[in-house]
């Protein structure tokens, strides 16, 4: 390995501590940690190194979904398909985005990726075989099994790794409890209707209520968080050295080649020497505020930008490559992974943030600017609804939407963090998240929306909904609108009229899942120049290396699935270039 002393971009380095390994990981998330457990299965002695106080980034805070064609779940149920059935769907979506390579790429490496995984490690997976693709209108789109999601973890393996794990979104969870997407939240919203699916929740309760007892924390783990606390338990298991409170601020180089790189933990600055490989997976830069003006419109044009990824991603992945010679891709159609927000006043002062993923496409709600008009099928993909909303806002005006419901609706299905009946909703009315009125003209006079736009719009909906017909938006027409919807709702699964007063109402603003413009890199995650030439020694996945999507969502699961393959591929990359430079120093030396 390459001394310290003389390789701190050619400054001294004394007075500080110094540190070595083989593979130095920055982040914690799915990326980061995937990269960290196969170099560590490979061989190889690796940190990792998180800024934050606790582990697992965005992932964390995520559905826990990937992205994979072919997976080895669908293969072993007999579902594999033929690969020219995802790449036709990439290419009708992706158009002039679609790199061949970093495409054909991922779908060869995710399914060995996933395997991996599952033989050598404790991340295990469920398959997703009722998934559909976002646009189930596009040639090669799918209705399922190309999608898996983590299974369910309990947090007590974890040991005292459960209390340095991320928890989600608080106002995503039941009372601080995790709900997965699927057969688990159909028996949540049935728990008053059906005796199966109370016994179920009311089991589901009283064992989160007894692990708070005594363990003062859920430890019933489910989707993204389940994933992070696999992750973290095979990275344990395989001798990969975890470390939080850990700000990188500087690479370190032995002239091109990054060898390391400078951290602080409190007010000591350390310097650590990865022989092999430094991988960054910072995930990326939601709340980079220099960053987002740059490359979101919405931002410079003054409206803010609301993610619901952790405020400590803030661009330093792509800041450290950008000081090596590496660069950002300026070409995405869109730089972030868009997603509806509302922004929820917490009893701390803070302000949550809450992504609206999933009651948008249940019956008996609408989506409607300041001017009371629909602009968007609000069962669609999340993604498309921010950029629609941005599209029909005014020049000069911020965007902004509202989500409107009925009385009936709320209770059966809730809305953003209001919770459906039986839990209250009195302290979202009192702190001004939720907006209620007795009659639409009300409703939309207290939100700042036209009334009679509104209501004309509301009458409007109602007489198609009533027969399960969207001629405006065409909603519940596509196998992945359907399954957002309510299975027992007839005649559309999607479409409700909005009649039972009271009315409600919560603001919708433009955020993100987190950011999908980043650093260029190669199929083996190896960060690039400007010349399209690998920078040695550097690499990057996750949310700081440059989306293979091209800025588009074409399906769930194309964040994380990406993530962990690219991290894979950039610890086999490391240990082959670890191998092939021992092979020369050997035959150097026989010489």
């Amino acid at each position: 390995m390459p001394d310290v002393d003389h390789v701190a971009n050619g400054r001294p380095a004394e007075g500080r501590q110094r540190l070595r390994c083989d593979v130095l990981v920055i982040g914690s998330g799915a990326g980061g940690l995937s990269a960290a457990v196969t170099a560590a299965h490979l061989g190889m002695k690796v940190v990792v190194l998180e800024k934050a106080d606790v582990f697992g980034g965005t992932t964390a805070y995520s559905g826990g979904w990937l992205w994979v064609p072919n997976a080895p779940h669908a293969i072993a149920a007999g579902r594999g398909e033929d690969v020219d059935g995802p790449k036709t769907y990439l290419r009708h979506i992706l158009g002039n985005a679609y790199d061949s390579g970093m495409i054909e790429g991922y779908l060869e490496a995710a399914p060995r990726m996933l395997d991996f995984f599952e033989r050598e490690t404790e991340v295990h997976f469920n398959p997703g075989s009722g998934v559909p693709d976002f646009y189930g209108n596009v040639p090669g789109a799918a209705t399922g099994w190309r999608s898996v999601v983590a299974a369910p973890y309990d947090g007590r393996l974890l040991g005292g790794l459960l209390g340095r794990l991320r928890r989600p979104i608080a106002e995503t969870t039941l009372m601080g409890m995790g709900i997965a997407a699927g057969q688990d939240m159909r028996m949540f919203l049935s728990a008053t209707r059906s005796l199966s699916a109370f016994t179920y929740v009311s089991r589901r309760l009283v064992k989160h209520f007894r692990d708070l007892l005594f363990h003062g924390q859920p430890v019933q783990l489910m989707n993204g968080n389940a994933l992070v606390a696999r992750l973290l338990r095979s990275a344990v298991d395989a001798g990969v050295e975890l470390r939080t409170g850990a700000a990188v601020c500087e690479l370190l180089r032995d002239g091109q080649r990054v060898v390391g790189a400078a951290f602080t933990s409190g007010e000591i600055r350390h310097d650590i020497v990865a022989g092999h490989g430094v991988v960054l997976a910072t995930g990326g830069f939601p709340h980079d505020e220099r960053r987002l003006r740059e490359q979101l419109p919405h931002v410079r044009s003054g409206t803010p930008h609301r993610s619901a990824a952790p405020e400590t991603n803030s661009g330093d992945g792509i800041r450290l490559a950008e000081a090596a010679g590496g660069h950002v891709s300026g070409r995405m159609a869109q730089a972030a992974a868009y997603a509806p927000v509302s922004l929820v006043p917490r009893t701390d002062g803070s302000v949550g943030r809450f992504p609206h993923l999933v009651e948008r496409g249940k019956p008996g709600i609408i989506a409607v600017m300041a001017s009371g008009r629909r602009f968007v099928d609000e069962g669609g993909p999340y993604y498309d609804y921010v950029r629609e909303m941005i599209a029909a806002t005014p020049e000069g005006e911020p965007a902004v939407s509202w989500l409107i419901c009925d009385h009936r609706f709320i209770r059966r299905y809730g809305l953003g963090a209001v919770k459906p009946f039986p839990i209250p909703m009195g302290r979202w009315l009192r702190n001004g998240y939720l907006t209620r009125a007795a009659t639409v003209p009300k409703l939309a006079s207290r939100c700042g929306i036209d009334p009679t736009g509104l209501q004309r719009t509301i009458d409007d909906f109602n007489r198609h909904a009533a027969r399960g017909d969207d001629p405006a938006f065409h909603r519940g027409t596509t196998p992945y609108q359907r399954v957002q919807g309510d299975p027992d709702h007839k005649p559309n699964p999607c479409l409700a009229p909005i009649v039972d007063g009271p009315f409600y109402a919560v603001r919708i603003v433009p955020g993100s899942l987190g950011t999908f413009s980043g650093i260029v890199t190669d199929v083996d995650a190896r960060v690039l120049d400007g010349e399209g030439q690998p920078i040695p020694g550097l690499y990057a996945a996750g949310n700081d290396m440059n989306s293979i999507m091209g800025g588009y969502y074409p399906s769930g699961g194309i964040t994380l699935g990406p993530a962990m393959t690219f991290g894979f591929l950039a610890a086999e990359s490391i240990a082959r270039d670890a191998a092939e430079h021992q092979d020369h120093g050997s035959k150097e030396n026989a010489v």
